[in-house]
């Protein structure tokens, strides 16, 4: 996949607000998988603020907590590079 990617890499806000709004995608292939793929998947959730990808796992920071939990119930344990994700919001 890609694209211009345009969010930020920050999604370690310490506003309480904000973490309800954060989605942790665990058992990443980050060889494979991409910050503009990560995007790509989970956008269509909601407008993404944030998106950082460490090796293994990755954040999303959304606008809204109703967002993040949309993102979680969609596509928890898809398999994204032969690997089904774990997501922990």
């Amino acid at each position: 996949m890609t694209g211009k990617t345009q969010t930020s890499n920050i999604t370690n806000k310490n506003d309480p607000k904000s973490i309800n709004s954060r989605v942790f995608i665990g058992n990443l292939n980050t060889a494979i998988v991409k910050k503009v793929d990560i995007e790509a998947i989970f956008s269509k959730y909601g407008k993404i603020v944030g998106c950082s990808v460490h090796k293994g796992y990755a954040f999303v920071q959304y606008m809204s907590e109703r967002h993040a939990r949309a993102a979680v119930a969609g596509e928890n344990a898809r398999v994204i590079a032969g690997q089904p994700l774990v997501k922990i919001s």
